[in-house]
């Protein structure tokens, strides 16, 4: 990042399996830390509100918005990007049904929904249309109108129930 320096804060923060000792400054936030200095730029920034739900992110396995939380905030936590989905080049159930299910368009806004799904995927087959609304309700897409997005949640079960994905 090219800000002025000052003060730092020494973090250590697990980010996909991998542990980080970083020195951050106490403003930065995690979005900006994830992309520029770790260089996870799957993690996309839109509204730096916190609204657009782009920047999301899990951190110790639920969702949070890392345009929104400070990077001093993530010592000794868990965080899981979009990059940690893929694995040996194989891309993760909930990837595949984004893809066969139509569940993207432009792609900026999935990195938020794929990590917003994450926890809720497995079981989203016997959620309710609108109890899966609300587990997704903080993500914004402005391209696909949600019913493949909701559609690809509530397949990508089936897809790793089918190829005997352990994930």
């Amino acid at each position: 990042m090219n800000v002025p320096t000052g003060e730092r804060a020494a973090v250590t923060v697990t980010v996909n399996g991998a542990a980080h000792a970083i020195e951050v400054e106490p403003r930065w936030l995690l979005s900006d830390v994830l992309r520029h200095v770790l260089g996870l730029t799957g993690t996309h920034v839109g509204c730096e509100h916190g609204v657009c739900g782009s920047c999301t992110v899990l951190v110790d396995g639920s969702p949070a918005r890392s345009c929104l939380m400070l990077a001093v905030q993530t010592d000794g936590r868990d965080v899981q990007t979009v990059e940690s989905l893929a694995a040996n080049g194989d891309l993760h159930p909930l990837q595949k049904a984004f893809a066969r299910h139509h569940g993207l368009q432009c792609g900026f806004c999935t990195p938020g929904f794929l990590m917003a799904a994450l926890p809720v995927y497995r079981e989203a087959e016997q959620l309710s249309d609108d109890e899966l609304r609300v587990a997704m309700a903080g993500q914004l897409c402005r391209c696909t109108g949600y019913a493949g997005i909701l559609e690809a949640v509530r397949a990508a079960a089936g897809i790793e129930r089918d190829e005997g994905a352990s994930r």
